[in-house]
């Protein structure tokens, strides 16, 4: 019989089931870690890709775009940004392993 966990934070979720059972929100929340009065890191990363879309949308913003959005401090713009700079590295480094 599966037991239903109802998961207090990502973080949580992704140690127990995996990276794979998360959603690219939850990822997000995951960086971003706490949210503000009112908005939670959860509420904050879905606005975030509901507003871009994907985390390609997301990668091809100007980091000012992030600025506007309610919750996210300079520390979580900077984390994100520094994530998304590791993805394109990693996947010029497939790129280029592959040529």
């Amino acid at each position: 019989m599966d037991k239903k966990i109802n998961w207090q934070h990502p973080g949580g979720k992704l140690r127990e089931l995996g990276a794979d059972s998360l959603s690219n929100s939850e990822l997000l929340s995951i960086i971003i870690s706490s949210g503000i009065k009112g908005k939670s890191a959860e509420n904050i990363s879905n606005e975030i890709m509901n507003k871009f879309g994907s985390f390609k949308g997301l990668a091809n913003q100007p980091m000012d775009k992030l600025f506007k959005i309610k919750g996210l401090s300079k520390v979580k713009i900077t984390r994100i940004a520094a994530v998304l700079e590791i993805a394109r590295r990693i996947v010029k480094e497939v790129i280029e392993n592959n040529e």
